[in-house]
């Protein structure tokens, strides 16, 4: 198929066809790197903002059960500059900032203007500087779990576990990273201080594998826990903008890190948190995650974009 250039998306080509319901991909080149992004136009339109939603490193297809519920207004998603189709640069960096950054030309580029947005993750980290920044871009800003170290009174240990994480990627590659990864997230309540004097898990418990592959391109092991714990969000900032800021947590998952990065943000901005259906991952059902339900995500999420919640 031929790339053709899209009237209205500055700076973009179109890089797949799809019919009215289906998404519609775009390239989108920014400082060192290019975005794929996708646009769902409504099959039953209504008056509502565009959606932005995002994570971080989760990209464009860990959210389509949720836009598939969202038929009512048009949906926005898109892969991290180097996720899926989304490629990065040779030596370009990641951090916070770049991510909201992207986030910005990415809005910028569908050219709707002002946009909601659901952040889930990382996403909703980086959401934060996004806002903090560029608040012309965003009217609600639903921040789902994000893992706000700064915040938590348990920081200075977890930085330095996931300090240990990104060390252990560099140094034994995925397995063993990722299985210290996961233990970490699973971990229900504030890190003790001896955490890092625990025996390391064992990869092959989570049918990780325990040979090192040599390769490092990992986005969250690699780069995403190298910077984002160090980020610490302008809160004054968020107090002060005409941004409508919603702290959001799953209601499982009590005691995880980025559930209490949740709790965290809505006592700082002294508001009250939403709770969504599920756990960190509520907006998906697999087999991994069976007792989620799309669905009733996405009712709430409307609930909470209309402000009845």
């Amino acid at each position: 198929m031929n790339t053709v250039v899209v009237a209205g998306h500055p700076n973009t080509r179109q890089v797949k066809e799809a019919a009215v319901t289906e998404p519609k991909s775009y390239a989108l080149e920014v400082p060192g790197a290019v975005l794929t992004y996708d646009v769902l136009e409504p099959s039953r339109p209504a008056d509502h903002p565009p959606l932005f939603i995002f994570g971080s490193p989760m990209a464009a297809a860990d959210f389509a059960q949720l836009a598939d519920h969202l038929d009512d207004r048009t949906v926005i998603t898109y892969d991290p500059r180097g996720a899926e189709r989304s490629r990065l640069a040779a030596g370009a960096r990641v951090t916070t900032p770049i991510h909201a950054d992207d986030y910005h030309r990415v809005v910028a580029a569908v050219g709707l203007g002002p946009v909601d947005a659901f952040g889930s993750s990382g996403g909703a980290v980086n959401a934060l500087a996004w806002v903090g920044t560029h608040p012309d871009d965003v009217r609600t800003l639903v921040a789902h779990e994000p893992p706000l170290t700064a915040l938590l009174p348990d920081r200075d240990i977890a930085r330095r576990v996931q300090d240990d994480i990104v060390e252990t990627y560099r140094r034994d590659g995925f397995g063993p990273a990722m299985a210290k990864f996961i233990q970490l997230v699973m971990y229900p309540t504030r890190l003790p201080d001896d955490y890092l004097e625990r025996p390391a898990p064992d990869p092959g418990l989570f049918g990780l594998p325990t040979r090192d592959d040599g390769r490092r391109d990992d986005l969250l092991l690699g780069k995403n826990l190298a910077t984002m714990p160090q980020f610490t969000p302008d809160l004054d900032a968020l107090r002060a903008s005409a941004v409508r800021i919603v702290p959001a947590v799953g209601e499982r998952g009590d005691g995880t890190l980025a559930r209490r990065g949740g709790l965290a943000l809505a006592d700082a901005l002294g508001v009250d948190p939403v709770v969504f259906p599920g756990d960190h991952s509520g907006f998906v059902s697999s087999r991994f995650f069976p007792c989620n339900d799309p669905a009733a995500f996405a009712r709430s999420l409307r609930e909470v974009l209309a402000g009845s919640r």
